[in-house]
């Protein structure tokens, strides 16, 4: 049996050169806990080499020693420093806050009330869904993402009893509180100085998880508007060969239709998969790569070598003709469709 946890939740924090906005993220942790004792922070400075990360993160562990870890790496890109917080983590629970987003005061303890009666009941839910807002600092506004008529509120359910997702409703990493050992039973393997990989953490340990929770409050509060955000457009152009290798790492963990025995898991898991395909052909179209395109060819290629199913329901479905519609006309249609979405959902 292993030894109970030290603490009911670790919130990882994974650091580069962010200290500019760090400790709004760490303050948020520990004001909205009201400094809990059963509350652990992990600061993982990602070899942080342009600005005062390190000893931000020295200072943090040495003002709250009982609180706050920090754990100091070479640079190895955000899947790593999300997995090296996992590693020291002494939470039963684990929940990823990235250093320029923060958690809601509110939330945060409500979501430590629901942990601490899970702990107290020895209840082992493995996965708690909780609400994420995009904060858009250009215009100052608000989009919340929540699974009110998606997911059974505020009791324990499985799989099997997930509704149907709306393109704008995914599980995103934001959303995400696993419980630590059904997330190290997942065996993530993260690529170094690859992008994007929160795609791989909220897909891949899924069906590790057998009972969920979803507790309906806006917790996770996610930043939108820098101009270097991985998600600002202009900069995830310039980087498509890192969902390239990410929508490679999720294609290979699974034959979704044959790993996968909920139907309803397999259909999330199938549908959210064809929307890394979809993001991969959209953002190969609008990249100025001379290779970008023979690239795409190779990785659909490759999809259909693994696993033919999986490739006609990515390829041939409404989303995949619609993101691969050939010429350009086609291209002109699917990067118009992409501004269209864009600006409905304003994910970026």
């Amino acid at each position: 049996m292993s030894a109970p946890a030290k603490k009911t939740i670790t919130f990882g924090i994974p650091c580069y050169n962010s200290a500019e906005y760090m400790d709004k993220c760490i303050l948020s942790i520990l004001e909205g806990s009201d400094y809990a004792d059963d509350v652990q922070i992990v600061i993982v400075d990602d070899g942080s080499a342009k600005d005062e990360t390190p000893a931000k993160a020295d200072e943090w562990q040495a003002k709250h020693p009982g609180l706050i870890k920090t754990v100091h790496q070479e640079n190895g890109g955000h899947g790593m420093a999300v997995m090296k917080a996992v590693e020291h983590a002494d939470g039963a629970y684990f929940k990823n806050i990235d250093s320029d987003d923060w958690a809601d005061a509110d939330a945060l303890k409500a979501l430590l009330a629901q942990l601490r009666r899970f702990i107290e009941l020895d209840e082992k839910v493995d996965l708690v869904i909780t609400n994420y807002v995009y904060e858009h600092v250009e215009d100052n506004t608000r989009n919340v993402v929540d699974y009110r008529h998606v997911l059974p509120v505020g009791k324990v359910f499985s799989w099997s009893q997930i509704g149907h997702f709306k393109l704008s409703q995914y599980l995103l990493m934001h959303a995400l509180t696993y419980r630590t050992e059904a997330l190290r039973a997942a065996d993530l393997q993260m690529p170094a100085h690859t992008f994007y990989v929160d795609n791989i953490y909220a897909y891949v340990p899924f069906p590790k998880c057998r009972s969920l929770y979803y507790l309906d409050v806006d917790l996770y509060r996610y930043y939108i508007g820098r101009e270097d955000q991985s998600v600002n457009e202009k900069v995830l152009t310039g980087r498509v060969d890192h969902y390239w290798r990410v929508a490679r790492v999720m294609m290979r963990a699974y034959h979704v239709y044959d790993d996968i025995d909920c139907v309803q898991l397999r259909s999330y898991m199938m549908n959210y998969f064809t929307m890394i395909m979809a993001i991969c052909s959209v953002f190969s179209k609008l990249s100025d790569r001379e290779d970008a395109m023979d690239e795409l060819g190779k990785l659909w290629a490759d999809l259909k070598a693994y696993d033919q199913r999986m490739y006609r329901r990515a390829k041939h479905g409404v989303v995949g003709i619609a993101t691969n519609l050939p010429g350009a006309l086609g291209k002109k249609i699917t990067i118009g469709g992409y501004h269209v979405a864009q600006k409905v959902v304003k994910f970026n």
